[in-house]
């Protein structure tokens, strides 16, 4: 799995960790920020935080055509710095009052803004590293070592936004809703991790960057593979079929932060206690990813050395879970933002299985290609809301739930806890993928544009979240979800449709 890859990969991987571990702890808990601190409805609610969601995906497009003509690293550490002061602003508590919304909506454009110069430009930055002839056949590989590093960060988000408002709220004497900025301010040191990374490594990906001080080479390698204007046609058409696919994807995907937030929020009850408890430790969830890599080590290592090694491992995760449960001792409270963990836990624990899986078949000439994977997921992502839609079977409204008082009827957190597993099936069999279909195929004079393209699709789609919002009122649950399973397969259907054009140019 992680044998053979370029090192600039491991580099910008922990680079956008940080990142992402910033942006995932400010975005666990901004949709309930929003309506305790501001009081709004949810349907309000919905619509600023997928216009924020959307901002944040369109804006790459416009990073991508000036790192075209200044160089992706520049970009890159630009990004960055705006994205501090962003943050910076979102973690002062204002109140919530005009002027705070002023200055929160400020900041949410400074976070859009760095976000579209640093994100989608540092994952060009990943695809060139493959162009080289012997990474070649491990960019898809390397594209899922991305996105778990990712998920890395993603992962201890929502502990770390509970935790760090709960301190607040105990040791500093503030209020829940200021206890919020306590949150926003993580991102700001995550940022800080995030720049010294990139520029202490930076001697590994530094022939990647772009700019004057490569522009020979760029313009050299250029001319190697120019196309036809026919062929260059070509691939923006299948690119921009891929992309009106996605859009239904982020829509419905991107749920996790909004009405499944709000399902956690509303519909789940409030403490669990045994071994369900453990499933609320992120640490426990550390020890169940590393055992998955232990058992890949323990059966792919070629040495008695590595065997052993990993067989220690192995032990002592299974030692620490024993421990964890002899400790368990009544119930514990579990709040919404902390489901957003599973997710991630998943991505980061099921990648070498999904790589293990299509390594197979590609040693048997029968792995699917890029597009053909990015059906597939809409089909899973299909069934994972099914899975929201029969639990959600005989309960009231949200409006009605609200009014319910001691009659509200609350539901195991497995619903959650299941949806998003398959959910996190159907990620990982588009979004890595999706980002090496469009390295790979995109025209080389056109990489930071195409690239730019793939995260308006995701813009796009994350502003029809809101819709998701503007559901979640009168009507039952279970056609608020069932929306969702029929977007998803309509766009499966037309992915399908033209899998014969798509892939010609893979």
């Amino acid at each position: 799995m992680f044998e053979g890859q370029p090192k600039g990969l491991f580099a910008l991987a922990l680079a956008n960790t940080g990142e992402r571990f910033g942006y995932y702890t400010m975005l666990a808990v901004f949709a309930l920020f929003l309506r305790a601190n501001f009081g709004l409805t949810a349907g309000a609610a919905g619509a600023i935080y997928s216009t924020f969601l959307m901002l944040v995906y369109f804006l790459p497009l416009f990073g991508g055509m000036m790192a075209d003509k200044f160089g992706f690293g520049k970009m890159v550490t630009s990004g960055i710095i705006i994205m501090f002061l962003g943050y910076l602003l979102l973690s002062a508590p204002l109140g919530g009052d005009v002027v705070a919304l002023v200055v929160m909506i400020a900041a949410l454009i400074m976070i859009s803004l760095g976000t579209g110069l640093f994100k989608g430009n540092l994952q060009v930055m990943v695809g060139d590293l493959y162009n080289a002839p012997e990474y070649a056949d491990k960019r898809d590989s390397g594209f899922s070592i991305f996105y778990m590093a990712i998920n890395i960060g993603a992962l201890f988000a929502p502990t770390a936004a509970v935790k760090i408002m709960e301190w607040a709220q105990v040791n500093m004497g503030v209020s829940e809703n200021d206890s919020y900025h306590f949150a926003f301010a993580v991102a700001c040191a995550s940022l800080i991790l995030s720049i010294a990374i990139y520029y202490l490594t930076r001697s590994t990906f530094r022939h990647v960057e772009g700019g004057k001080q490569n522009a020979a080479s760029d313009k050299a390698a250029a001319n190697v593979e120019e196309l036809s204007p026919a062929d260059t046609k070509a691939r923006i058409v299948a690119l921009c079929l891929v992309f009106a696919v996605v859009i239904f994807f982020w829509m419905a995907f991107h749920q996790n932060g909004l009405t499944l937030t709000y399902f956690a929020n509303e519909f789940t009850v409030k403490s669990v206690d045994g071994v369900q408890s453990m499933a609320f430790d992120v640490f426990n969830l550390v020890a169940l990813i590393i055992i998955v890599y232990a058992l890949f080590s323990l059966f792919q290592s070629k040495t008695g050395k590595g065997k052993s090694i990993s067989g220690v491992v192995l032990a002592l995760c299974l030692a620490f879970l024993g421990w964890q449960y002899s400790n368990v001792e009544g119930s514990i409270d579990i709040s919404a933002p902390i489901f957003q963990q599973f997710n991630p836990c998943y991505v980061v624990a099921l990648t070498p299985v999904s790589l293990a899986i299509f390594g197979a078949l590609a040693r048997k000439g029968k792995e699917p290609s890029a597009p053909r994977k990015i059906a597939y997921g809409m089909l899973v992502a299909a069934v994972g809301f099914g899975v929201m839609a029969f639990g959600s079977f005989g309960l009231l409204s949200p409006n009605d739930q609200a009014a319910a008082g001691e009659n509200a009827m609350f539901v195991s957190p497995n619903w959650l806890i299941s949806t998003y597993l398959v959910l996190t099936f159907a990620e990982l069999l588009l979004s890595p993928m999706g980002i090496s279909f469009v390295s790979k195929v995109a025209p080389p004079k056109y990489k930071g544009m195409m690239m730019g393209g793939w995260f308006v699709a995701t813009a796009i789609g994350n502003f029809l979240v809101s819709v998701g919002g503007f559901l979640w009122g009168s009507l039952p649950l279970w056609t608020v979800w069932t929306v969702f399973i029929i977007l998803c397969l309509l766009s499966a259907l037309f992915m399908f449709s033209m899998m014969k054009r798509l892939e010609k140019v893979c």
